[in-house]
């Protein structure tokens, strides 16, 4: 039972290193899409206090293409967006053995081809003011990431009443 968080071409890396530790503690693996907008080396990692980042299951990944070819053996994608109507809620992450929850960069969301592509796999987070337009990367990694487990132990308890 594993997740994968994807990051399509983050371009904040205090977001990143924040769904970096999300992923640490929820264990689940952290999958980056290139161009980052920022240095994952040593030296930068270490200037923004990472102390936890060589403990992340961490996988770069040259392209969305290269990481496509590999999606279907990683698990049920999901793909946040502000322009999808179903609720986080509504989505069946315990359902799957594997996840594969997928965001987009800071500025401009996920590509619109992948909403073409996969329209049926969208889903977004529920905001009720009409102040804010999104929420902020790491929180939406962190709501979801935190949903995949909420729901696998309702399941791992629903079992163990029957």
């Amino acid at each position: 039972m594993s997740i994968h968080i994807v990051l399509v071409r983050p371009e904040i890396h205090w977001n990143t290193g924040n769904a970096g530790r999300t992923c640490l503690a929820a264990g689940a693996a952290l999958h980056l899409i290139e161009p980052l907008g920022f240095s994952i080396d040593a030296r930068q990692v270490k200037r923004a206090g990472l102390d936890y980042w060589e403990h992340v299951d961490l996988r770069v990944w040259p392209s969305w293409g290269a990481f496509e070819r590999e999606l279907p053996a990683l698990g049920e994608p999901y793909f946040f967006s502000t322009r999808a109507t179903r609720l986080l809620w509504d989505l069946p992450l315990a359902a799957a053995d594997s996840v594969v929850l997928i965001f987009g960069r800071e500025t401009g969301g996920l590509p619109e081809d992948l909403h073409r592509r996969y329209p049926d796999r969208f889903a977004t987070m529920p905001i009720l003011s009409p102040h804010v337009r999104s929420l902020n990367l790491s929180t939406s990694v962190a709501i979801a990431a935190y949903e995949v487990l909420r729901q696998r132990r309702e399941r791992a308890s629903d079992n163990l009443r029957r």
